[in-house]
């Protein structure tokens, strides 16, 4: 049995960015998590001790995103997935997607991302 949990589209703003005027004006960044881990117990029991709390994730994503300022959304994305990993042992397997909303690239896109997907062994 494959079991999932994911976060979608969590937003925050933030002042990640190479350039000054990214780290001083700040920026829209969205997180999508997935969590693969092994939740039947808590299916079973209706049991929040048995699986991964999301809110506690969302907490732990949310002060990893303030904590420092960050040139590259790929260092985010990495610093971001060594902290749930090491908080939540239950992951087994984790993809994490970075998302930076406004890019400064001369250039009409809707966003630039990182995804770092790793099993945790």
């Amino acid at each position: 049995m494959k079991n999932i949990i994911r976060i979608k589209n969590a937003t925050f703003y933030a002042y990640h960015g190479v350039l000054k005027e990214e780290q001083h004006i700040g920026g829209k960044f969205e997180a999508d998590v997935e969590m693969h881990t092994d939740f039947l117990q808590a299916a079973l029991t209706d049991d929040l001790q048995f699986t991964i709390n999301y809110h506690d994730v969302y907490k732990t994503i949310n002060r990893i995103v303030h904590h420092k300022k960050h040139y590259l959304i790929e260092s985010l994305a990495l610093e971001i997935t060594n902290g749930l990993l090491e908080e939540f042992p239950m992951i087994k397997k984790i993809i994490v997607r970075i998302r930076k909303n406004s890019v400064p690239i001369g250039g009409v896109i809707d966003f630039v991302e990182a995804e770092i997907e790793t099993d945790n062994v």
